[in-house]
């Protein structure tokens, strides 16, 4: 059977005239405007906590080809502006295209030299438009975003947003895995906002370095090397690339029950 749109179907040429095959071949070689639906390179959790002076944020250098651990020193942690860290999971290209955008948009910024800088409630409000935004298009950005700095009256700020555009805040966050299994950990030390004001800058790295340490026992996306990011008050930005996991060891696993040999 001959299903050729252009012998069947169209309007007869002898009375409306020869076919326009210009219709017909609109758009031959581009093919239709599609949007991504699934996200092939990515990286795993981003976890952050409050202190007292700031906000600690943590991400492994993992990017995933599905479950292929791929990319082994992929930064996650980008320094936006002077003051500002924004943690991103999610697929990699996107997250990309993120770091792109924000920094045109501290380009711009600079351009005025009047004396002001975007601080983190400025870049959240920001994304958090620019991810409604995609969804709204029906093609979103597929990234979990954490923000991370202080506040206009010297605060620390910690917000999150999602592709679909989903906006809230805590004194401790996490995407991915981290949301199940490293918030649990984090909300030892704050549950609430204001328990960060009792919460030292080392109680806050000492936690951080206990869920990354979960997170790459329980996580198959993980990895035992990360980056390190700290927010202060006054400011100041500190990263800290290639941590390492420390203390490793799998032999717990020979007291679970069902593991090798052992018998359930």
């Amino acid at each position: 059977m001959d299903h050729s749109q252009e012998r069947w179907g169209r309007p007869r040429s002898d009375v409306y005239g020869p076919y326009q095959y210009a219709i017909h071949n609109a758009g031959a070689g581009s093919g239709p405007s599609t949007a991504t639906q699934q996200p092939i390179i990515t990286g795993t959790s981003v976890i952050a906590i409050k202190f007292d002076n700031g906000v600690i944020l943590a991400a492994d250098n993992l990017a995933s080809y599905g479950s292929l651990a791929r990319f082994t020193d992929q930064e996650r942690l980008i320094k936006v502006g002077k003051e500002t860290v924004v943690g991103m999971s999610g697929d990699v290209s996107d997250m990309q295209y993120i770091e792109m955008m924000l920094e045109r948009l501290i380009i711009e910024d600079d351009y005025a030299q009047d004396g002001h800088n975007l601080r983190a409630p400025h870049i959240y409000e920001y994304l958090s438009r620019v991810m409604y935004a995609r969804r709204s298009k029906v093609d979103p950005l597929w990234n979990a975003i954490l923000v991370a700095g202080k506040k206009d009256d010297g605060s620390p700020f910690l917000a999150y947003v999602d592709l679909l555009g989903v906006t809230y805040s805590s004194p401790s966050l996490a995407t991915g895995f981290g949301a199940y299994l490293a918030v649990p950990l984090l909300r030892q030390l704050v549950s609430d906002e204001g328990d960060e004001k009792s919460v030292t800058e080392a109680e806050a790295r000492a936690k951080i370095e206990q869920c990354m340490k979960v997170l790459f026992y329980r996580d198959a996306r993980s990895l035992d090397k990360y980056t390190i990011a700290t927010t202060y008050l006054d400011g100041e930005v500190k990263i800290e690339k290639d941590q390492r996991c420390q203390d490793m060891s799998w032999r717990f696993a020979e007291h679970i029950r069902g593991y090798g040999t052992q018998k359930v």
